[in-house]
């Protein structure tokens, strides 16, 4: 019912907004991706359980630290996303993704630039380093490096994975600039404005599922979809399982 009652006030919100104009050069929580010092801006706030909208090398996210339980519960209510539902995880290098789960391919194969950094989400079993509330009761984890400098940037300087969901309404359409979640803005610390993304395709990364050795099977086909399949069954000699 919280959930319900949460999801019903940002439509209000949304409805409210739409025909002030002004909003987006008035509001003090936009700022553009070029401005002087933003990773230390950023990593201020999450370090104070904030939560960001980011721009990635797909659609717009939001963002706050794993290991902030206030921010990760900030990041559903403000989607009105059941808490039922995983959120996956971004970091800076290939090494990241043996710290927080238990990958099923090589650091070779990890490692060609075929997959990471790129519009492909990869799920493996976790590690037991990542916090118990975060995905309680999941397996797997997925985690991403986007292609995009500044969140390969924060989260190297961050030293610690960060929580990443589409920033949204949940099963909305997802955002290919901040002017489509306009309605959240309030609701979030920080916006940081990378313009309209270069994908302009609201799928979203390719979800695979890799944490059954030797095979694997894509959860959700996004951007890239044919070639990240190509290169599993090619490179990788993976099996597809439908």
């Amino acid at each position: 019912m919280r959930i319900i009652r949460n999801i019903s006030s940002i439509s209000f919100i949304r409805i409210s907004t739409r025909h002030v104009s002004t909003r987006k050069i008035m509001s003090t929580n936009v700022v553009s991706i070029h401005e002087n010092d933003l990773i230390n801006r950023c990593i201020a706030i999450l370090k104070q359980d904030g939560v960001l909208a980011v721009p990635t090398d797909t659609i717009y996210g939001l963002a706050a630290l794993v290991s902030s339980e206030k921010a990760v519960r900030r990041i559903y209510e403000i989607k009105g996303r059941l808490f039922t539902k995983p959120l996956a995880i971004s970091v800076g290098n290939i090494d990241d993704l043996f710290l927080w789960s238990k990958p099923t391919l090589s650091k070779e194969q990890l490692s060609t630039g075929d997959l990471l950094p790129g519009p492909v989400t990869l799920m493996f079993e976790r590690q037991i380093s990542l916090p118990s509330y975060f995905n309680p009761n999941v397996n797997n984890v997925a985690i991403r490096i986007p292609n995009c400098q500044f969140m390969i940037e924060l989260a190297k300087r961050l030293g610690e994975p960060i929580a990443l969901t589409s920033a949204n309404i949940s099963n909305e359409p997802s955002s290919v600039s901040i002017d489509e979640f306009q309605f959240l803005w309030s609701q979030i610390d920080l916006i940081i404005d990378g313009g309209i993304l270069a994908s302009n395709d609201r799928r979203g990364s390719t979800i695979v599922d890799l944490s059954e050795k030797e095979y694997f099977h894509i959860q959700r086909q996004g951007i890239d979809c044919e070639r990240i399949v190509k290169y599993l069954k090619e490179f990788c000699q993976l099996k597809e399982k439908e």
